[in-house]
């Protein structure tokens, strides 16, 4: 188990969240698609969030993995939820499609 503090940048002068002083845009609306994301990730991994930032051109977070609730899931469970994380088009195998 370990506590983590991660960090992601944007580069060359893009912009996260708020009003870009360069282009005048507003990106205010990404920290709630931010947060919606941090959600969904949180309700398919075994893992918590003590905080987060999300800053004008980067976001912090500090998160912390819990193998005491992924050790309890069977296989099938972990295939489901790395089918939720990346679905696949069409009808793959092993991820509800058809098993040629």
């Amino acid at each position: 188990m370990g506590v983590y503090h991660c960090i992601s940048r944007c580069v060359r002068r893009a912009f996260l969240c708020g009003v870009d002083d360069y282009t005048g845009i507003n990106y205010e609306h990404r920290r709630a698609w931010i947060a919606d994301r941090l959600k969904t990730l949180l309700s398919i991994f075994g893992m918590e969030v003590f905080a987060y930032a999300v800053m004008s051109n980067h976001l912090h977070l500090v998160i912390r993995n819990r193998p005491d609730l992924a050790s309890n899931w069977s296989a099938q469970e972990v295939a489901q939820r790395w089918c939720t994380l990346f679905p696949k088009r069409g009808r793959p195998r092993g991820c509800g499609g058809s098993q040629q």
